[in-house]
């Protein structure tokens, strides 16, 4: 009998890691990087030993590596894709990603994408590449993007200042921006990786008025449910990124998502704000993916919570957190098994300065 009913149930995982394997999903994933040195921040670093063990093992895997611009244009595909395609990224334009990483990918000959702020280009800061630098990279397959000139925090109104005034001057940040990029490279992508990965809704419109895609630095592959300016990417450094959580992430595909929202929503087309109020530190994401049995298999995580209580109502499923969300950057993860050891992925962030309506120090 026993031997009977573990047969009739490795046939209906068999079964249920089949019918995973065809939902239809379009894999795209973006890794990002700051430092890759052991010299500098370790929360901000990969050594220059673990980015070769994940370059190798990109290649070893067969994974085809593209560059940013290239996967923005298909991600949002619906044909049933689960070929491994990866983005290589690098936030800052840190020295190391010229003298370290940038040797690495120019001899496998793969494109790469580098987020500049200006100031440091221009004012020539030491920890910083130059220019000069950036135009080699670039004659090798490097993309070279918008981080903004100062490395501000674009969400944080400044005392006083209306919200006219805040899009004037965010504006003007991103185009003076914009402009030196394609002064000194040639190059006009019109791509941001947010400072801090921090945005709101304002902040969002405000790119697509200015025809930008914005990506931020919470966790997952691309998918169809992402906004162009709301895009994630699997940051790597500190605690993150040995060789078995690498192989995991890069490996990563998107849930397959109808809709997310926030409980409070007056619906479900209702884009979700990522900027809290303060007092509002429990929001009630609710997902509705697209299979029932899937529903079932989701496990979510929160920033300082660990796993957290799902309720599951045919192919919704209502996240409720145990317990406030932590002033400033957090997040939702959700993930579920995919079939063939993949996973599917999906994170929401969120920020929130303090009761007192103050952001934490960095």
């Amino acid at each position: 009998m026993n031997q009977k009913r573990a047969a009739v149930s490795r046939w209906v995982f068999a079964i249920w890691g089949l019918l995973l394997s065809c939902l239809p999903v379009q894999a795209a994933v973006v890794l990002q990087y700051h430092h890759v040195s052991d010299a500098t921040p370790a929360s901000t670093s990969t050594t220059p030993a673990l980015f070769r063990q994940h370059m190798e093992y990109l290649e070893s895997e067969g994974y085809e590596v593209v560059s940013l611009p290239e996967l923005l244009e298909g991600y949002t595909s619906s044909e049933d894709d689960r070929a491994k395609r990866v983005a290589i990224t690098f936030d800052d334009g840190y020295s190391s990603v010229y003298t370290t990483a940038y040797p690495e990918l120019k001899k496998r000959g793969w494109p790469f994408t580098v987020f500049v702020n200006t100031k440091p280009l221009d004012e020539h800061w030491k920890e910083f590449t130059d220019w000069d630098q950036l135009r080699e990279m670039a004659a090798n397959g490097a993309t070279i993007a918008n981080h903004t000139v100062n490395h501000g925090h674009l969400i944080r109104r400044q005392e006083g200042e209306s919200e006219e005034e805040w899009r004037q001057r965010i504006k003007e940040d991103l185009l003076l921006a914009e402009k030196r990029i394609k002064q000194e490279t040639g190059q006009n992508h019109r791509i941001l990786a947010y400072p801090f990965g921090e945005y709101d809704l304002a902040l969002m419109k405000l790119l697509k008025s200015l025809d930008f895609v914005g990506f931020g630095q919470h966790s997952g592959p691309l998918g169809s449910s992402h906004s162009p300016q709301a895009l994630p990417r699997f940051p790597f450094g500190g605690h993150y990124g040995d060789i078995s959580d690498f192989a995991q992430k890069a490996s990563t595909l998107p849930m397959p998502l109808e809709s997310v929202f926030l409980e409070t929503a007056s619906s479900e087309d209702v884009a979700i704000e990522p900027l809290l109020p303060p007092g509002d530190s429990q929001p009630k994401l609710v997902l509705n993916v697209g299979s029932a049995a899937l529903a079932q298999t989701i496990s979510c995580f929160a920033t300082g919570q660990g796993r957290v209580d799902t309720h599951v109502d045919d192919q919704r499923v209502e996240i409720e957190l145990q317990k406030p969300l932590p002033a400033g950057r957090s997040r939702i993860n959700c993930t579920a098994a995919a079939g063939e050891g993949r996973f599917y992925w999906f994170s929401q962030p969120f920020f929130q300065p303090d009761k007192h309506g103050e952001w934490p120090p960095e």
